[in-house]
């Protein structure tokens, strides 16, 4: 016989401890940025102070985290219904993609124009962009049962194709050089400056706002209720003449239309054009900021602020210590490993079992 280790589920509720693993998943964390550090020959101390402190330490500081947290927050919120539902959309890098090339469409087309409405057309063409984006895999789900995941995931980087098609091809601007972007915007469709002096724009009332509406509808609203019992207990749903289908479209479209706008803030507010890279993967780090967040939406507006610094550290510790930009891609790593590993922790419990000998190696 052999004492073979098995995981068994923990009765009760965690409760208030799921919060807790958050912070146990952040210190693991830093102490394994530390040894990483170490090992690359970097004193750990002042490589954290760069990365954690340092983008924080002035006013500009402050600002820039709003810049990069506002992508990150509207489509963690997205990504947080669809998990809620039990709906695993992969694909919000693909959504916010398509969002920014149907908002960029109209700057382009009327890049002489000095009408207010351009921008508020823009903002309605990232949010459509978006949800049709999202709505192929609602289609394939809903009538053919395919796997969100895989396609959800997949259209991402036909979207990335169809990006760097454009902007090598039609979309390229004929006084550009021969560089692959567009023409800049027109200044009618640039997103306003909330803060003079610095790139902090009003699209971070949008993701104040979409934590508000994501708070209400979960807590306040039908359709909330709906999406809550869905993803929990989709046999109590279904007694109660709730719809699946309904629910992932529902869902899959508010994630897409979410990352969307995210995808025409950034082409028409920090970027102010369309160029071969709009994101250096907001929709994918979104993930974590969503469970971090615990699919909170509160949760999730601070989950995006310490998403957004590790961005902003990771350029700092390329600029000042010549670290590899990965080094961002590395600690969002490690946060969601340990993260997820705490999790497994809280709902389960290691015990020690006796098992049978395999054939063959038992002692005679």
């Amino acid at each position: 016989m052999r004492i073979l280790p098995e995981l068994e589920p923990r009765t009760g509720d965690p409760g208030h401890w799921r919060f807790t693993t958050v912070l146990v998943a952040l210190a693991l964390t830093i102490i394994a940025g530390c040894i990483m550090f170490s090992l690359l020959g970097h004193a750990p101390l002042k490589a954290l102070h760069v990365f954690f402190i340092k983008p924080v330490s002035s006013f500009n500081g402050l600002a820039e985290l709003g810049v990069k947290a506002t992508p990150l927050v509207l489509c963690a919120i997205g990504l947080a219904l669809c998990f809620r539902a039990n709906v695993w959309n992969i694909g919000a890098e693909g959504q916010l993609t398509l969002g920014a090339l149907a908002a960029s469409w109209f700057a382009i087309t009327w890049y002489e124009s000095e009408s207010l409405m351009l921008l508020p057309v823009m903002i309605v063409a990232g949010v459509v962009g978006g949800m049709f984006w999202a709505g192929i895999p609602a289609l394939l789900k809903t009538r053919f049962n395919a796997n969100e995941i895989l396609t959800s995931l997949m259209l991402v980087y036909v979207a990335q194709l169809l990006l760097a098609y454009l902007v090598h091809g039609p979309w390229k601007d004929p006084d550009g050089f021969s560089f692959p972007e567009s023409r800049l915007f027109p200044d009618a469709s640039a997103v306003p400056r909330i803060l003079p002096g610095t790139r902090l724009h009003a699209g971070a009332l949008f993701a104040l706002a979409s934590v508000a509406a994501a708070w209400l509808m979960l807590g306040k609203s039908l359709p909330g209720y709906r999406i809550r019992v869905t993803g929990s207990a989709p046999s109590a749903a279904r007694y109660a003449g709730f719809s699946a289908n309904a629910v992932v479209w529902l869902v899959l479209l508010i994630s897409g239309g979410l990352a969307g706008l995210a995808g025409m803030l950034e082409v028409a507010g920090p970027i102010g054009q369309l160029v071969p890279t709009i994101s250096p993967g907001y929709g994918f780090s979104a993930i974590i900021v969503a469970f971090l967040g615990r699919l909170h939406p509160v949760g999730i507006l601070f989950a995006g602020l310490a998403l957004a610094l590790s961005f902003i550290g990771g350029e700092l510790l390329q600029i000042e210590m010549g670290l590899p930009l990965a080094v961002t891609l590395v600690f969002q790593g490690m946060l969601l490993f340990f993260l997820l590993g705490s999790d497994v922790l809280l709902n389960y419990r290691l015990v020690w079992r006796k098992g049978a000998t395999p054939a063959g190696s038992a002692h005679d």
